[in-house]
């Protein structure tokens, strides 16, 4: 993929690249998992928030090295399937941290778009275009 293409929406702003969107990701799940009290019921649930929010953007260098459309098509299944499971960690984080404005702010919106920036299955290399995930 290509390292800051230009926008191509003609804006000035430079088209992240989905190595380093799936990176920042990763590390704004880590700045999160790191304000989480632990206890009994969070550690485990943080281990696996964490496991699986830093694997999309590992499971997408790997497809990004990818040596044909199938092996492609494979990797990026693991990139879709590891931020669903993170979706789900930081739900279940959710129920058992209820203090008040646990989440970010704009966290809730970043969870339920975190599949967003992945292709569907079938679409080609060339298909992946990103809109709005990680993009302020």
């Amino acid at each position: 993929m290509t390292k800051e293409s230009p926008n191509p929406n003609g804006g000035e702003k430079p088209a992240f690249d989905l190595e380093e969107r799936t990176a920042l990701f990763g590390e704004a799940v880590i700045q999160f998992a790191k304000r989480i009290p632990v206890n009994p019921v969070t550690k485990p649930l943080i281990n696996q928030l964490v496991r699986a929010g830093t694997s999309v953007g590992a499971n997408y260098c790997e497809a990004d090295d990818a040596v044909s459309k199938k092996d492609f098509k494979n990797k990026i299944g693991a990139c879709r399937k590891e931020a669903r499971e993170t979706k789900l960690w930081l739900r279940m984080i959710a129920t058992a941290d209820r203090r008040p404005n646990t989440m970010p702010a704009n966290f809730g919106r970043k969870r339920k778009n975190c599949t967003s920036f992945l292709p569907q299955s079938g679409e080609s290399r060339d298909a992946i275009r990103i809109s709005s995930f990680f993009c302020h």
